[in-house]
Order: C-alpha cells, then structure tokens, then sequence
C-alpha cells in the first residue's frame, strides 16, 4: 500500500534550503531552513477557516505572522487571547457560543434523525413487509394510533428495538468503504473537476460497499421487525453474528424459502445507488440555491452577525433534510420490494399492524425482485407498494420540527450575546 502523500509537499511554501518563498498576501521574503531548532518557531501552520472554530471570528482569516514579527511566547506579556478563549471581555460568552454552535446543530440534527426518528423506522418496515395486512397506514394519524397501541400493549422497547444494529451497520458501511478505497484506485470522494471515468469507479465503491454490508443489513431488518412479544434479549453484536452466519450458511435455522445473498444482491445495490445518487444531486442543487438566496437577500456589508452564523450552519443541514426526504419518497416502492426479499425466508414473526396486539408471522414466496413487484401490484394494488408511508411523514415532520427549534434557540441565545 502506497502512502496517498503528494511527492513534492514543501510545508506551505517552506523548502529545506534557500530561495524566496511569498505569503498569501503577496510578500515575498527568504524562506528559512529547518536545520536549528530554534527556527522550527517561526513557522507556523495556518489551519483552515472554519466558521465556529477555536480562534476564528466569523468573516475574519488566520492571521499570518508576517516575515519579521517572532511569535510571542505563551503566556508572555504581549501576547493577545485567542478570539473565542476564555477571556474577560463582553464578548467572550458569544465567542464561545460560536465554537460549539456547529457541534451543537448537528448533533441536534443527528440525534434526530438516528434516534428519535427510530420508531417511524420500525414501524415502517413492519408495514412494508406485512403482505396481507388491511390497513397501510399511508397518513400519520394511524400511524400515530398504532404507534401509541404497540407502546401500550409491549413497552417502549417494542417501538426502539434494533437500534444498535442500525448503527452497527452504518459503522460497517462506512468502515468497508475506507478499506476499500485504500486497498483500490476507486476514489471515496469525487474533485470539482471530475470525469465520467471517475463517477463510475465512485459509483462502484459504493456498490461494493453496499455488497459487503448487505448480509448485516439482512439481519438489522429482522432485528427491527421482529415482535418483541416472542424476541429473545440478544446482545448488540448478534447483528454481526447472524449476518457472517448468512454469509456461511450457519446460524439460526432458515426455511427454504430463504433467497440466497446473491439473488439479493442487485435490488440491494440498485436501491443503495440510486439512493446516493439521488440524495447527492438534491443536496448539491439545494445547497446552491440557498447559497444564491443568501447572497441576494443579505448582502456583505450589510449582514448581520446572527445571521452570518444562521447561514454558515443552516444550509448545510436543510439541504441534507431535503436530500434524504425526496429520495427516501422516490425509492419507498423499491424499498418495500428489497426488505419483503430479505425477510423471506428468515421465519420471522412481526407485530399485527391492524390490531396493535397480536403477532404475524411471514410466509411469503417471492421468486425474485420481478415477481415480487408483480404480485404486490396484482394483489394489493398500486398502494401496496406506500404500505406505513404516514411513518415518513412523522418522521420527517419531527426532524423539520428538531430542525426550527434549534434554529430558533441559536437566534436567541447569539441576539443575546450580541
């Protein structure tokens, strides 16, 4: 494995030996050599400009030591507070309000979205794979009321279970992506100046990425519809134990009707895929058009500090709201399709979506993606496909809701600190 480090890295303009190097702001003065210790002082490291960051105002860059100013030793008598340290000064508190605003937000928006929106997930996927149930909660008023009569009839765990593994299997996912971009040419991340070439070799990482964790994404989905009337207290690696089991064919008994991981692997990857695709191009056009609005609404000078730190956080997270909201819409048919093949087979019993109580068990005999489509359509219609829709709804009202409340607790504690 070859070390990814350009060959010719000069320390930002600094060489070993003599010659001229010049600073970002166009002056040019002798670079200095490395060969004392006591030179290594007058090269600093500019950090990137990071809005929210340790010793950054918003709208101001780095400061460059220029070519004759020695740095101040710490704690000497000349030396000024880092903006944003804790220091006297009325606006410390704001400052320091800023350094965590970003870590704040998106852990807000996080916790949402993989914590509290679990039970829409759960309940989702109990939907989509029972086949002959008569009520598909396609608004969020019965998708509320069910939701209330599981909680009522099996505990809050009924609505929370397989968590773990749905973060277990997101770590596989991003783990299995890192070792294979290192171990192949395929790129993880895509330049602005990117070819066809590229998009495809980004587009078939993912696919192996998607192949790779596809048989602990199998047993996750068991884990999260899975009745927790009949469900044994399995530890929160069991997801890793049944899914290397599917891979080798050992483990918790299947019936015959189980699909082999090789006629699931395509509906997996198409439906990861397009996914991406279809989250990365509305977050790029979402994130453009807000940027655009900005610009014309708020012009430099005249920006306010609140809102310069609104719009330096807040575009970034409605763009990703909306990108996973319109492909998660786009793509439930095919979902529904990919998790009733999964869980054929797996002798999985669910909760009773029409009653609130009692358990289903599942006995479906798809032969494939194409026949399962074809038998959703001829006996449970179009809307078969939008079975537990209403639980996206709830789900991504609460995450809108998350969304404004922080918002609107930032505006007030930085017009505050003002």
């Amino acid at each position: 494995m070859h070390p990814r480090r350009p060959d010719g890295f000069d320390g930002l303009g600094y060489r070993g030996g003599g010659g001229i190097r010049e600073d970002p702001g166009g002056n040019s003065f002798p670079a200095r050599s490395f060969s004392s210790t006591s030179d290594l002082s007058h090269w600093v490291t500019t950090p990137p400009d990071i809005p929210g960051s340790r010793n950054l105002h918003w709208g101001e860059k780095t400061p460059h030591y220029g070519p004759g100013a020695a740095p101040t030793p710490l704690g000497g008598a000349g030396e000024e507070p880092y903006p944003g340290s804790c220091s006297s000064g009325p606006g410390a508190s704001s400052e320091q309000l800023n350094r965590f605003a970003g870590f704040g937000i998106g852990l807000a928006s996080l916790f949402t979205e993989n914590v509290l929106a679990h039970p829409c997930i759960v309940l989702r996927r109990q939907c989509q794979v029972n086949y002959h149930a008569r009520h598909y909660h396609l608004t969020p008023f019965t998708v509320i009321n069910i939701m209330y009569s599981f909680n009522k009839t099996q505990g809050p765990r009924a609505l929370w279970k397989g968590m773990g593994s749905t973060f277990i299997v997101q770590g596989i996912t991003l783990g299995a992506e890192g070792i294979i971009s290192e171990f192949t040419p395929l790129p993880r991340e895509l330049s602005h100046k990117w070819s066809p070439k590229q998009v495809g070799e980004h587009l078939l990482l993912k696919a192996l990425t998607y192949v790779v964790a596809m048989p602990f994404y199998s047993a996750s989905l068991i884990e999260t519809v899975q009745s927790e009337i009949i469900r044994d207290n399995a530890g929160i690696l069991e997801c890793v134990k049944e899914g290397i089991g599917r891979v080798i064919g050992m483990g918790v008994p299947h019936s015959k009707r189980l699909l082999p991981l090789l006629a699931l692997t395509f509906p997996t990857v198409l439906h990861g895929v397009l996914h991406y695709i279809i989250s990365s191009v509305i977050q790029k056009f979402v994130l453009l058009v807000l940027k655009r609005k900005n610009a014309h609404s708020h012009p430099t000078e005249s920006t306010s500090p609140v809102q310069s730190m609104l719009d330096a956080y807040f575009p970034e997270l409605i763009a990703s709201f909306a990108a996973s909201l319109c492909s998660d819409v786009m793509l439930y048919p095919l979902e529904t399709v990919l998790h009733r093949l999964h869980i054929q087979g797996t002798r999985t019993i669910i909760d009773n979506t029409d009653l609130g109580y009692e358990v289903l068990p599942i006995n479906t005999q798809y032969e494939g993606m194409r026949d399962c489509i074809n038998t959703i359509k001829q006996e449970e219609g179009m809307l078969g496909f939008y079975k537990g829709f209403g639980a996206i709804i709830v789900q991504y009202t609460l995450h809108a809701a998350i969304l404004q409340i922080t918002k609107i607790i930032y505006s007030t504690l930085l017009q505050s600190n003002v």
